[in-house]
């Protein structure tokens, strides 16, 4: 090999190498002499790796102690770690029967992981209830104020909002019929049977259930849960319990602080734009709520809670061990805990129409 060997150069062709090498027998061995080599840079390295591995493939020696030791340094750098087997790209799609086993697999794995880690949970909450728990309580009192106080802006705003889309979309169907008192009707009954709850659990999840996937994941990553087990303390008790009795104890009341501002919000469409008077809406509102439907939005509320914090620290105890799964575990706990809060809503609705209430 001589002349130049870098980028502007044209390479010559290795079929002659490779016929050599593909006789019978094989040549006894491949010298690399370089003695007229002028230029050359990173490509010439990997033409050299690339004739090295033909060679390697045939069990012919190869001798390089004629390249510049420059070359031979970087090649001893190249080889000094093995490839790892699952870095290259394979082409080509798999057949369709192979990627539905291996998606039935996987989903066969993730039902498993998922019920396992509920029965740690509620063995953790046994523990609990027994005294024996490995569980602080200025923990839970942290995790509370962070999910209950520190998240009434954003649930205020989003709930006042959908009260007063509730608003305009019942005036603008009720106005036709003259009957736009029934305006707080809907409102009501629409907020704290279903939006109520279901506004505010989306909302932490984006909000909270993401920040328990984080958190845990780079607990994860850095080890932490590892050090925990290796003192002997269980990780579910100390991390995943507080959060999920955190959420539990504090989303029925977010629901009926949502349901309070949401009904503000029909108020202020009412009394502006319909002309209702504050004192006929709130009569109409409270005769329009149930305690059965109060109830239910309360109860709807801890249910969702729980799914928000077990869906969060599920996807933070699963996850990798690199920064990249962080992120993932991330968005994994925000699509499971709005997916699972949107099947429970539907469980709920069939068993209210069901048990008729």
């Amino acid at each position: 090999m001589s002349g130049s060997w870098n980028a502007s150069a044209r390479f010559p062709e290795f079929h002659p190498l490779t016929e050599a090498l593909a006789s019978e027998p094989p040549p006894p061995g491949v010298l690399l002499e370089a003695s007229g080599l002028s230029r050359w840079d990173s490509r010439f390295v990997a033409a050299v790796a690339r004739i090295q591995d033909l060679c390697r493939r045939r069990r012919v020696p190869v001798d390089d102690s004629a390249l510049p030791e420059g070359v031979r340094r970087l090649l001893r750098l190249a080889t000094a770690v093995p490839e790892a087997s699952d870095v290259r790209r394979v082409g080509g799609a798999k057949p369709f029967l192979a990627r539905l086993g291996a998606g039935t697999v996987r989903a066969w794995e993730e039902s498993l992981n998922l019920f396992t880690f509920l029965g740690e949970v509620l063995i953790a909450l046994g523990r609990l209830f027994q005294g024996k728990a490995q569980f602080r309580l200025p923990d839970l009192l942290l995790v509370i104020q962070q999910t209950g106080p520190g998240a009434l802006g954003i649930v205020a705003l989003i709930n006042f909002l959908v009260g007063l889309i509730l608003a305009f979309v019942g005036a603008t169907t009720l106005s036709q019929f003259g009957a736009t008192i029934f305006v707080a009707d809907t409102v009501a009954i629409g907020t704290v049977r279903e939006m109520g709850a279901i506004m505010t659990a989306v909302i932490l999840c984006g909000r909270t259930g993401a920040a328990f996937a984080a958190q845990l994941g780079t607990m994860k990553v850095n080890e932490e849960i590892a050090a925990l087990r290796t003192f002997g303390i269980s990780p579910v008790e100390f991390l995943v319990l507080p959060r999920i009795i955190a959420l539990v104890l504090t989303m029925p009341l977010l629901v009926v602080f949502a349901d309070l501002i949401s009904i503000l919000g029909g108020l202020l469409v009412s009394s502006s734009v319909m002309d209702v008077s504050p004192t006929v809406y709130i009569d109409r509102t409270i005769q329009a709520i149930r305690l059965k439907s109060f109830l239910l939005g309360v109860f709807k509320g801890g249910i969702f809670g729980f799914l928000v914090a077990y869906t969060g620290c599920l996807r933070g105890i699963q996850c990798g061990s690199n920064a990249a799964a962080v992120g993932e575990a991330t968005t994994r706990a925000v699509v499971a805990g709005i997916t699972s809060i949107i099947v429970f809503d539907g469980v709920f609705a069939v068993l209210c129409n069901a048990l008729k209430i």
